[in-house]
């Protein structure tokens, strides 16, 4: 059986076809009375023909507006029967050469109706062909037919009509209802292709890795959502481009022996990441293969939890040398420091003398500052965490730099985004204070000599408040960023490399998270943040007055930064 839409569109086929169909034989018919002498009447056919074609457009009107089409298709069936026994008897009766019509009306119901139909319509059309027969035989309509068989001969006429009408009937019934069956079983297929295929996209977008098929050329044909979210392109922007500029490093070859690599990828946002990525054939029983399939997984933070083991280890060896050093060497710089200020008191000494006291003065000095940080960063550290609210914190340390750049005549403007609210978080407001000072310290020793501006800005970042010091200064090379919140790795002259180590061990103590994003000649931003204090905040510290020595101890590797300690 069909379906609505299968109904409809076969009517409407049906009614476009006998269009068709009429204007051929139209054409026919007066091409043929028009060029050989006929008997035929010319206005009586004109007349039927025309009617039929009226009848036929008020039924292609009548498709979409009338829903019921299983009995639209039985009056078109009846009418069609109707009109060919008309147009039949005026071409001749006997003699006409449109009888073929009556079949093709059977056809019609054998494809549209169900299969009594075919018979029912084959025995109206005997009935309709024989009448008209008869009729003409006997003399009661009048008769177009230019012979005059006699009764034997018009019975078997009617009679051959009648074995031709059944056998087309029972021939259509049989073919149409192999076609359905055909067509049945095309849907179940097609339905199970469409389910197979559905399963396979659904399995593809559900992978948690990223996949992209390429064609052999290289180009991106399909990328899926886990692709889409690690690269941060949505498929649009993707389709059509090549994998090979994606990615900063050469991507794997597939048959090239290893089919992986690891390779560096810079997001829209600026986000450097690490993925894993492996390749292999696309093929379809195809020689030679369809394509590639790239399949990839986000190693950004496996690499960095890598970086910060390693920082450790450096760190908690450098905390143990600096512990070690720094009272052997007090000790007898002490004495050094007091011997010396001891020979400047010397009358007798010279120019020249009084100037190597104040070199060796000056270094002294240098040299008990760099292990007094040494003391500072190997030596435990007392918090005491308390609610605090960040807002008056940056207010206070930015002010404090303000009057500092003003004394100092310094080409540097400090800019503000704060929020009105309270950013309140569970820490030790000394301490913060001290890791604000140490990122504005960098920003101004960086632009000291250009200028520029430092933007210092406090967002809220979904469960954490977010503090970002950008400034325009020369920026830091990928090399120096490699080298994140690591001792000793001063970029500044005179700097001890120990500011940034300190920084990282007290956002380390507050449970925060803190990196650096930097590109030459574009200036360095300093980004830090902290878990709200409305958040339910897991190991968070709840005795104030605790020691988190073993905390401080503790450094790790920011993402996608670099320091200048």
């Amino acid at each position: 059986m069909h379906s609505i839409t299968d109904e409809r569109s076969w009517l409407t086929w049906l009614v476009k076809v006998r269009i068709l169909i009429l204007t051929v034989l139209l054409a026919i018919e007066l091409a043929v009375i028009r060029l050989t002498p006929s008997p035929l009447p010319v206005m009586p056919f004109l007349t039927g023909m025309v009617l039929w074609f009226v009848l036929s457009l008020f039924f292609l009107f009548l498709v979409p507006v009338w829903q019921e089409h299983r009995l639209q298709a039985k009056l078109q069936v009846l009418s069609d029967l109707a009109m060919v026994t008309l147009v039949v008897h005026l071409t001749g009766g006997i003699d006409s050469s449109l009888n073929f019509l009556y079949p093709l009306v059977i056809i019609v119901a054998c494809m549209l109706l169900p299969r009594a139909w075919s018979y029912l319509s084959a025995a109206l059309a005997f009935i309709l062909f024989g009448t008209i027969l008869e009729l003409d035989y006997y003399g009661a309509i009048p008769s177009f037919s230019s012979s005059h068989p006699k009764l034997e001969a018009l019975q078997v006429v009617i009679f051959v009509n009648l074995f031709a009408f059944f056998a087309i009937a029972y021939l259509a019934g049989l073919l149409v209802a192999k076609l359905r069956q055909v067509d049945v079983q095309l849907k179940d297929a097609s339905g199970a292709l469409q389910n197979l295929q559905a399963l396979h996209e659904n399995i593809v977008q559900s992978m948690t890795e990223g996949v992209i098929t390429t064609g052999l050329e290289g180009r991106i044909t399909l990328v899926n959502r886990a692709a889409q979210q690690l690269l941060e392109i949505s498929e649009a922007e993707l389709r059509g481009r090549s994998v090979v500029e994606l990615f900063q490093d050469p991507l794997p070859r597939f048959g090239s022996g290893r089919g992986d690599a690891e390779v560096r990828y810079v997001a829209p946002k600026g986000l450097r990441k690490t993925f894993r990525v492996m390749v292999s054939a696309l093929n379809v029983n195809v020689p030679g293969g369809l394509g590639f399939v790239y399949t990839f997984d986000d190693l950004t933070e496996i690499r960095r939890l890598e970086r910060e083991v390693r920082m450790q280890d450096r760190l908690a060896a450098v905390g143990r040398l600096a512990a070690a050093i720094a009272h052997e060497i007090r000790n007898p710089l002490t004495s050094i420091a007091g011997s010396v200020s001891m020979l400047s008191d010397v009358p007798a000494l010279s120019q020249e003398e009084r100037h190597l006291l104040e070199i060796v003065t000056r270094e002294s000095e240098r040299l008990n500052g760099i292990i007094t940080d040494f003391l500072a960063y190997s030596r435990g550290k007392q918090y005491r965490f308390e609610r605090v609210s960040l807002a008056p914190l940056l207010e206070d340390t930015l002010t404090l730099l303000e009057h500092r750049l003003t004394a100092e005549g310094a080409a540097i403007h400090v800019e503000r985004s704060l929020p009105q609210s309270e950013a309140l978080v569970l820490a030790d407001g000394d301490k913060l204070k001290q890791v604000f000072w140490n990122f504005c310290e960098n920003a101004v020793r960086a632009m000291k000599k250009t200028g520029g501006n430092l933007t210092v800005s406090l967002t809220e970042r979904g469960p954490d408040w977010e503090m970002s010091f950008a400034d325009t200064g020369p920026g830091i090379s990928p090399q120096q960023s490699e080298k994140l919140f690591e001792p000793f790795q001063s970029n500044f002259e005179g700097g001890t490399g120990l500011g940034l180590a300190i920084v990282y061990q007290i956002v380390q103590a507050h449970e925060g998270k803190v990196w650096a994003r930097s590109e030459v000649g574009k200036g360095t931003s300093f980004v830090l943040r902290l878990r709200r204090l409305d958040e339910p905040a897991t190991a968070s510290p709840s005795n104030p007055s605790k020691s988190v020595a073993s905390k401080s101890e503790k450094a790790a590797a920011a993402s996608g930064g670099g320091t200048r300690g």
